[in-house]
């Protein structure tokens, strides 16, 4: 099995636009976007969707598996609980549609927003590369 059998690739809106990278660019802190970046690289390209049932991921339905990764209070950023929301297309590629910080707003009604954001993007996706 490749190292990486997976390939990550960020949604894109009409405009070229890559909203989950501009929040993990502008939002996340050094340390976060470091976290994030080694756990996407050794865990999530190399299992893709495989990281359901582990305490990187679930199964959310419809297309959606999120990665989770918990960072500890190491530092004066505080801990942090970050979410992203993939889906698995065809060529072995995760699209990432999604993120947020849970521990910044731990609510259910955060996370079926941010969940809802996803599935737009999602079939936005899906209808411009013709796959709807």
């Amino acid at each position: 099995m490749p190292e990486r059998p997976f390939v990550i690739e960020f949604y894109k809106d009409a405009s070229g636009r890559k909203p989950t990278l501009l929040w993990i660019r502008d939002e996340l802190t050094v340390r976060q976007r470091r976290a994030l970046g080694y756990a996407m690289h050794r865990v999530l390209e190399r299992s893709g969707v495989g990281v359901c049932g582990t305490e990187f991921g679930r199964q959310l339905g419809g297309g959606l598996f999120e990665f989770r990764l918990r960072l500890t209070a190491a530092s004066d950023d505080g801990p942090a609980l970050l979410r992203l929301f993939c889906h698995a297309s065809a060529g072995r590629v995760v699209l990432v549609l999604g993120g947020y910080d849970k521990a910044l707003a731990p609510g259910q009604e955060r996370q079926a927003a941010e969940i809802a954001v996803a599935r737009r993007r999602l079939a936005d996706h899906l209808l411009r590369s013709g796959r709807a």
